[in-house]
């Protein structure tokens, strides 16, 4: 997700959302234990639906990142949720979208020391 400091978040009131929410203009929060899940138009789904992604990715895919490496790993996750099956794309559309992402670029190595 990308975020600004326009953005707003709408969260649960899980305390690891704490600091998070700083990074947003506003950040509303729902009470589950009120039976609270949504307020008006603003509800958990978009946080939870990408968390839950990354998460399921993360223990069965890569299994361990690096703080070092946690933004390309987001990254990642940040594409395949912004074209993933519910928005109207499907495999090919999305590997041809990853695909324009090279055009123009080389991979160069490091010579080894």
């Amino acid at each position: 997700m990308n975020i600004s400091r326009e953005s707003h978040l709408m969260t649960d009131g899980a305390s690891w959302y704490k600091n998070v929410g700083k990074e947003f203009a506003s950040h509303g929060k729902v009470n589950h234990k009120e039976m609270e899940y949504a307020r008006g138009e603003s509800t958990t789904n978009t946080v939870e639906g990408y968390f839950s992604i990354f998460k399921r990715g993360m223990k069965g895919i890569y299994q361990h990142c690096s703080e070092k490496h946690l933004h390309r790993y987001l990254s990642e996750f940040d594409f395949r949720y912004s074209h993933r099956i519910a928005l109207g794309v499907d495999d090919a559309a999305r590997a041809d979208k990853a695909l324009q992402g090279i055009t123009g670029k080389r991979l160069m190595y490091r010579q080894p020391h």
